[in-house]
């Protein structure tokens, strides 16, 4: 989930939207001025993406794998084998399941749809028993880059909510000539290892009850017991998501990628290492120092905040807009929590379309 950092200035504030009908949402759309003076400088005609009712799809046709740097990498294609490009980055505790109705709303404009599971989720496995689980966010992004490397793909349009956002943004930052156009869920998510070593406001320290569960030995022993895992995600889905009325057997879909044998590993090393109980490995650490540094994104962004999310932060995207040089909108998304995508797929995949039309 998102950094701490950014939600802290959302206590005691409440983010709102209204004004444009999407399948029963209400959404605002709040372009603010690119770099040149302008939210869509292509000025091409965007293609109309069609409602959908969530849920209407239940899972992908085929799950293929590839070697990937350290990994062998489970993704779901869609679309067209030789379209532009489409890579869907999922969070946690969520899985491909995520992009369901989203992957076939793309693959119908004509993209190649490539949704991965993340390390340590789902079919993607490590290829040696002797790398280590890392799992900070230098880590993730690279493995998008070894995905895309040995798919040949030379870049895409990125798109992703949580770790997913997270990811996409630090390749955006770090690798742009790798991205054709970005959509970030809750804006610029890139970890400040500095800014995390300070407290929070106790209301935010409280929404973060998983992450200080999970720094402790108490935590550790529930993760590692494949049953109380599942528990806990599918509680960590009610709170995050209070409107999204999911069934039984949406939740199992995704619940099987927690049963990876290198789940708990990864997730305990990511939020461990975001506050500091873990140093990360020294191949990454060249990347840690830029990202230390908030770069800058300069590649055509389109941000979405779920109004109903809690690490939404307040002020329609201004906390993170100067982070966002090239090409840019904002839109707040209402009635809508935090895994996005799967509660309103139409919206995401409009974000998509138009940040790819910029």
């Amino acid at each position: 989930m998102i950094d701490r950092r950014a939600f802290s200035q959302a206590v005691g504030l409440s983010t709102g939207a209204a004004a444009v009908s999407l399948t029963g949402l209400t959404a605002t759309a709040a372009a603010a001025p690119a770099a040149n003076g302008s939210a869509r400088g292509s000025g091409s005609a965007v293609p109309t993406v069609p409602d959908v009712v969530p849920g209407t799809h239940t899972g992908f046709a085929t799950i293929k794998h590839v070697r990937a740097g350290v990994l062998n990498v489970g993704h779901a294609e869609a679309g067209p084998a030789h379209g532009p490009v489409v890579i869907l980055l999922h969070g946690w505790p969520y899985d491909i399941h995520s992009f369901v109705d989203v992957a076939p709303l793309l693959a119908d404009q004509g993209y190649r749809v490539i949704v991965p599971y993340l390390r340590g989720h789902g079919s993607t496995s490590f290829l040696s028993g002797n790398t280590p689980r890392n799992a900070e966010q230098s880590a993730i992004a690279l493995d998008t880059i070894a995905l895309m490397d040995a798919l040949k793909i030379d870049k895409a349009v990125l798109a992703g909510f949580d770790w997913g956002s997270r990811t996409a943004d630090i390749i955006a930052a770090l690798w742009p000539e790798r991205v054709k156009a970005l959509v970030s869920t809750t804006g610029y998510i890139i970890t400040s290892l500095k800014a995390q070593l300070e407290p929070a406001a106790p209301a935010v320290e409280r929404n973060w009850w998983y992450q200080w569960y999970f720094a402790s030995d108490r935590g550790k022993k529930a993760m590692e017991n494949e049953d109380q895992r599942i528990a806990l995600c599918r509680y960590v889905w009610t709170l995050v998501s209070p409107n999204w009325n999911f069934d039984d057997a949406t939740f199992a879909r995704t619940a099987e990628a927690f049963k990876n044998p290198d789940y708990a590993a990864i997730v305990l090393y990511n939020y461990r290492w975001r506050i500091g109980l873990i140093e990360g490995e020294r191949r990454y650490e060249r990347y840690e120092k830029q990202l230390a540094a908030q770069p800058p994104i300069a590649v055509p962004t389109i941000t979405l905040d779920p109004a109903l999310d809690p690490f939404t932060p307040p002020g329609d995207g201004a906390s993170y807009r100067s982070h966002f040089t090239g090409p840019y909108d904002h839109r707040t998304i209402g009635d809508i929590g935090h895994n996005l995508p799967q509660e309103a797929p139409a919206v995401f995949a409009r974000a998509v379309v138009d940040a790819d039309h910029f």
